[in-house]
């Protein structure tokens, strides 16, 4: 028997509140399990104390007993030290944006690149003709 520590849905619609229980992998997600280890609350702001009440030591005694928390739960726990973070995992390839999109990216670079190289040359050559300027009314006194 696979055993999860995983979330509960409750609440009402539009309103999340999640209790964290231990089920069987099979069970349905909002249906039978097995112990209660406390609850998530959404909603609330991240560093608020009833956002996150969990049961620490009946945690760490599942997860030594063999029960894989879910990854959402995985990371949740990190916060508290009770496991490792979960290994951030990179994009799809099928969510990269695609050929002619990067083409597009490059070439709006690329037109970036020679603005602002032309606004340093431009810049450059105001410099020297003032300079130019300043240096002449002098050579003529």
């Amino acid at each position: 028997m696979a055993v999860r520590i995983r979330l509960s849905r409750g609440g009402s619609k539009k309103r999340p509140f999640y209790r964290i229980v231990v089920a069987d992998q099979r069970a349905p997600r909002d249906g039978r399990f097995i112990e209660k280890l406390g609850t998530y609350n959404p909603l609330l702001p991240k560093d608020h104390q009833d956002r996150l009440i969990v049961d620490e030591q009946k945690v760490s005694a599942w997860i030594q007993k063999g029960a894989q928390p879910t990854e959402r739960l995985q990371k949740l726990f990190a916060t508290l030290g009770l496991c490792n973070a979960p290994a951030i995992h990179e994009q799809p390839k099928k969510s990269a944006p695609r050929a002619k999109t990067v083409e597009r990216l490059k070439e709006k670079e690329e037109k970036a690149k020679a603005a602002a190289e032309a606004a340093a040359a431009a810049k450059a050559e105001a410099e020297a003709a003032a300079k130019a300027a300043e240096e002449a009314p002098a050579e003529a006194e």
